[in-house]
C-alpha cells in the first residue's frame, strides 16, 4: 500500500512498528504507512485527521472539517487509536565524563547531518541556539522589541561566535497584525500559546522574505537537558509531580508532542520549514540516559551536561550563559498584556490576554 510519511523512510517506520523501537534513528515522523497513520513518540510531525473519518487527513489541520490530531507515538485506522511506542526509560549512566561524551558525540553527530541550502538559524543568544549558530553555516536571525533581552544577548552573543546577526525588530502593530494569522495556523487563542509563538512565526515570516525556506531552531533542549525551573525545583515546585529531577524531566516531556505540534504549524504558516536538531533520535536517547545531577547540579545549574558537551564549540560564556524562555525574553509576553489592557482588557478580568487574543480574531 501506498506510504506518504514527513520526516522518515518509510520502510524506517514500518521496521519501527514491527519492533516497537521508539527511536529508530529519526528527527521525527508523520503520516500514512500501508494504511495506517504513524506519529512518532515525541509528536515531532503534527498529523491530523476528520473526527470520524481516518482516512481523510493532513500534515495541516486547516485543511479539514473537524481535525483531531493523532497522538505522539500512535497508529490511528479507523478502530481507533492504537499506542505503539513509549519513550524509553533507561537506568542513569553512572560514569558522569561518559554521559557527557555521549552527549557530545549526539550532538556533533546531529548537527553535522543538517544540510544548510536554504537555512537560516533562530538565534537567541543561549546555549542551544549559540550550539546551531556555531556548527551551521547559515545566517542567525533574532527577535524581539528594541530594548528586550533577547536582542541584547543576540548581539553579544553573535559577536562572541564572530558572527553577524540580522534583528527582526517588534512593535504593537507587528503584534496585532500577526495575532489572526497565528491563531488561524495553530488552531488556539490561549494567551501562552499565543505568546510563545508570535516570536517564532514573526522571525520565520522575515526569514521567508529573505528568501530562505527552512529555519534551524534550537526546541527541545529545554525538555530534555532540564532546562525548567519547575524540573530543578522537585520535587518542590506544585506544578510537576514527580519527586526527583529525572523524573520531573520525564513528566516535562509529556508536554512536547503539545508544544511542536504549536510551533511547527505556525513556522510553517510563516513560511519556512523547522529544522530541530537537538531533538533528533540519537539526542534523545543519550539526554533520557543522564543522572539527575547532569541535568540540574546540586547549586542548581540547569541543563549541566549540554553546557558541558557545548563547551567543545562554544566559549563558556556562551555555554553557561542563563535565558530567558522566548515569550519573556523577547517582552513578547509583556507587550502583548500592555496591548490587551489599552484595549480595555484588565488584569482583574479572568485571562484578560486570552480575551484580548479572541477579540482579535472574531
Amino acid at each position: 500500500m501506498r506510504a506518504d510519511v514527513a520526516g522518515a523512510d518509510p520502510s524506517l517506520v514500518r521496521a519501527a512498528i514491527e519492533t516497537g523501537d521508539p527511536l529508530p534513528g529519526s528527527a521525527g515522523f508523520a503520516g500514512k504507512v500501508d494504511g495506517r497513520l504513524v506519529r512518532d513518540v515525541l509528536g515531532r510531525q503534527p498529523l491530523f485527521s476528520e473526527r470520524d473519518d481516518a482516512t481523510t487527513w493532513s500534515h495541516n489541520p486547516a485543511d479539514l472539517a473537524d481535525p483531531v490530531a493523532v497522538p505522539a507515538g500512535h497508529v490511528r485506522t479507523a478502530a481507533g487509536d492504537e499506542r505503539v511506542w513509549t519513550l524509553p526509560d533507561p537506568d542513569p549512566v553512572s560514569d558522569p565524563d561518559e554521559a557527557v561524551a555521549a552527549v557530545r558525540s549526539a550532538v556533533d553527530e546531529s548537527l553535522s547531518g543538517v544540510a544548510t541550502d536554504g537555512l537560516a538559524v533562530a538565534f537567541s543568544g543561549g546555549v542551544d541556539s549559540a550550539l546551531l549558530a556555531a556548527r551551521l553555516d547559515a545566517p542567525l536571525y533574532a527577535v524581539g522589541f528594541p530594548d528586550s533581552h533577547d536582542l541584547d544577548a543576540a548581539r553579544s552573543g553573535a559577536a562572541a561566535l564572530g558572527c553577524d546577526v540580522r534583528t527582526v525588530e517588534l512593535d504593537h502593530a507587528a503584534l496585532e497584525a500577526a495575532v489572526p494569522d497565528l491563531v488561524a495556523a495553530i488552531g488556539r487563542t490561549d494567551a501562552m500559546a499565543v505568546q510563545i509563538a508570535l516570536p517564532l512565526f514573526l522571525v520565520a515570516e522575515r526569514v521567508a522574505a529573505d528568501g530562505f525556506d527552512r529555519l534551524a531552531v534550537g526546541q527541545g533542549a529545554d525538555e530534555l537537558f532540564g532546562g525548567y525551573a519547575k524540573v530543578a525545583r522537585a520535587p518542590d515546585d506544585p506544578r510537576v509531580d514527580a519527586d526527583t529531577v529525572r523524573g520531573a524531566r520525564r513528566e516535562v516531556m509529556g508536554t512536547l508532542p503539545d508544544q511542536l505540534q504549536r510551533d511547527v504549524l505556525a513556522l510553517r504558516a510563516a513560511g519556512v520549514e523547522p529544522v530541530a536538531p537537538l531533538l533528533h533520535d540519537r539526542v534523545v536517547e543519550e539526554a533520557l540516559a543522564l543522572p539527575g545531577d547532569l541535568l540540574v547540579t546540586d547549586r542548581g545549574e540547569r541543563k549541566w551536561a549540554l553546557r558541558l558537551a557545548a563547551r567543545e564549540w562554544l566559549p563558556d560564556r556562551l555555554a553557561f550563559r542563563e535565558k530567558k524562555a522566548v515569550q519573556y525574553g523577547s517582552l513578547v509576553s509583556r507587550e502583548l498584556d500592555r496591548l490587551a489592557r489599552q484595549a480595555g482588557f484588565k488584569r482583574r478580568m479572568d485571562d484578560h490576554v486570552t480575551q484580548f487574543v479572541e477579540s482579535l480574531v472574531e
